[in-house]
């Protein structure tokens, strides 16, 4: 779940959170419901200089009239959204066998918007696909909530809190469903570590852990400009590599950020602010940007150097991703996950933070706005909250049986 960094660019556009659509065919019927939030991130042309936007999928888009529920085998069904001056987003659904999938996802956008495309040299429309970007089985939901991101050329889209079915039978969305891998991650566990180094072997066809390391300790960091705090963060950091050794095995490198021995540093500008965290040979660093009209900020990027152990085919490693939409919440708001979180820099690079709480821009001194919580944390809130109903309910049923019991059992003494 993450991307390294992208130059700092115009911020224009929409940020909200997800919005729900649907496709119905000519009686009425829905045979798609599509809630999500989508992110997009553009490189253009402004007088032969490369320029990049980003902005989401506003909360107005419109499910447009070349949405369809499909007819028979003739035509499959696809959801169209229309936004802003000429662009659209298509997701066209097929199914095989007992599953359905987005078979290919078309973006459209209309650079002569000068809205979204400031100074763009290229007043042209273009166009970009990508395939099979959804899977899931018949008969339930897709449901995603950590990022899903879509790189194509001069465009990347990252999809999150997703929840989306097609070929509805009776028009609401199905109990079960299909989670994505990306959640799954989040429930992944790794080899044991200590807040120094770690290193083992790993089978080659998987880096898959076996159990959890400790949690990192807590750190608080903050990067000052000369209008004041713009950074406040409190988190673990963790960082987890998989990387190929020398003798063609592959290797798993573990290590916890000790925030007594890591320095920060970190920039603040109008529309972003880097906060730079640097341990023995490792730094990472978080790329938070503003969406000024919205006024919300957001982790769009990470970025990762370190030096691996010796073992290491090539021992020194660098990752960046950047198109992502994490740790979101309003200016003047911080964002709060005791959940942990995994940003994916690449296949081989994961940040893990822990116990988060983090505020960028509008800070009052040293303290955190209003909090902001995470979608895990909510998740994880209802857990316990659905079973002390059912076992509410169950003492109740238990309670009631007794009752309508002891009072026929009254019934037939008075009888005798």
């Amino acid at each position: 779940m993450a991307r390294g960094l992208l130059a700092a660019a115009a911020l224009l556009g929409f940020l909200q959170a997800s919005s729900s659509f649907e496709v119905k065919d000519a009686s009425g019927k829905v045979c798609i419901i599509a809630d999500l939030t989508v992110a997009f991130s553009v490189e253009y042309k402004n007088k032969g200089q490369k320029e990049f936007v980003h902005f989401f999928l506003p909360q107005n888009a419109s499910v447009a009239a070349q949405s369809s529920c499909g007819k028979g085998n003739g035509s499959h069904p696809v959801l169209v959204l229309d936004f802003g001056a000429g662009h659209s987003l298509s997701l066209n659904f097929s199914e095989s066998a007992d599953k359905y999938q987005v078979e290919e996802l078309v973006f459209h956008y209309n650079l002569s918007d000068a809205t979204l495309f400031p100074n763009s040299t290229a007043g042209e429309m273009k166009t970009v696909s990508y395939k099979n970007i959804i899977q899931a089985h018949m008969g339930t939901k897709y449901r995603c909530i950590n990022s899903k991101h879509i790189n194509m050329k001069n465009v990347n889209v990252t999809f999150s809190n997703v929840t989306l079915e097609a070929y509805l039978t009776n028009g609401t969305l199905s109990v079960n469903k299909t989670e994505c891998a990306e959640d799954k991650i989040s429930t992944t566990t790794i080899v044991p570590t200590t807040p120094k180094h770690a290193t083992s072997q790993v089978p080659t066809t998987s880096p898959a852990p076996t159990s959890s390391p400790p949690n990192p300790e807590v750190g608080k960091y903050n990067v000052t400009g000369p209008n004041g705090t713009c950074v406040l963060a409190y988190m673990g950091l963790q960082l987890n590599i998989t990387y190929p050794k020398k003798d063609e095995k592959m290797g798993l490198d573990l290590l916890n950020f000790i925030p007594r021995n890591t320095t920060s540093s970190g920039r603040c500008e109008n529309t972003f602010a880097l906060l730079n965290l640097t341990f023995e040979k490792t730094k990472i660093v978080f790329h938070f940007v503003l969406n000024a009209s919205a006024e919300k900020f957001f982790l769009q990027g990470v970025s990762v150097r370190t030096t691996l152990p010796s073992e290491a085919k090539n021992p020194k490693f660098e990752a960046s991703n950047n198109s992502m939409s994490e740790l979101r919440a309003s200016v003047g708001n911080s964002y709060k996950c005791s959940s942990e979180e995994n940003l994916q820099v690449t296949d081989q690079a994961l940040v893990n933070i822990f116990n988060v709480q983090i505020q960028i821009f509008k800070i009052d001194g040293d303290k955190f706005g209003p909090v902001e919580e995470c979608q895990l944390d909510e998740n994880n809130m209802l857990i316990p909250i659905i079973v002390g109903a059912a076992l509410a309910g169950l003492v109740l049923i238990v309670l009631i049986a007794y009752l309508i019991g002891r009072k026929r059992s009254h019934a037939g003494y008075q009888t005798i």
